[in-house]
């Protein structure tokens, strides 16, 4: 005999001793029985499946509200940053003009016929200047600053005996930041140990 042959034969005997259970109950109630056994069942089945559906909002509803932040997050920067591109080319004119004022001699500073047009290129800086405070650009501090990375941008090391080794001893080029992202690194020479 069987393990199929023994649950074959119990099968058998289960469904004889429910039978003779029922022997003299009306068809009716039988019935009956039978479809509660039937609704458990789909009962069971039904509540299972509202629990899974429940889970699957949940779950919905959560990758909903991460999308929302990640898109309200994007909007924010793009908001933030987008004079980014036009911020870094302005820069050189900036820089250009800062050139010219530092190019004019002090004698000529004093000069009738001069004064003018210097009052005009430092009304000019002055005006960029508020323009970049106002977009959050701002200028990044860099001599007697040990060197940062995230920042500067060495050039050039200068032997000194006064400095500490890595101070920053002199701005070649200045760097600005846009809120708090770096725009332009600041280009510096800095110090080693004297020779």
């Amino acid at each position: 005999m069987t393990d199929n042959d023994t649950t074959a034969d119990e099968a058998r005997a289960q469904a004889e001793a429910k039978a003779a259970e029922l022997k003299g109950v009306p068809e009716e109630l039988i019935d009956r029985e039978d479809d509660a056994a039937d609704g458990m069942n789909s009962l069971a089945g039904l509540q299972e499946e509202l629990a899974t559906a429940k889970q699957d909002v949940l779950y919905a509803r959560a990758e909903t509200q991460n999308v929302r932040r990640r898109m309200e997050k994007d909007i924010a920067d793009a908001r933030a940053y987008a004079a980014t591109g036009f911020a870094r080319d302005i820069l050189s004119v900036a820089d250009n003009l800062a050139r010219a004022l530092s190019a004019i001699p002090a004698d000529l500073r004093d000069d009738e016929r001069l004064k003018g047009l210097v009052a005009g290129i430092e009304a000019t800086g002055r005006e960029i200047d508020k323009t970049f405070a106002a977009h959050g650009i701002s200028r990044i501090a860099a001599v007697g600053l040990p060197l940062d990375p995230h920042q500067h941008q060495a050039m050039l090391e200068v032997p000194s005996a006064d400095a500490e080794p890595g101070t920053v001893l002199q701005e070649l080029q200045a760097g600005y930041m846009i809120k708090d992202r770096l725009l332009r690194p600041a280009m510096v020479a800095v110090a080693k140990k004297g020779e």
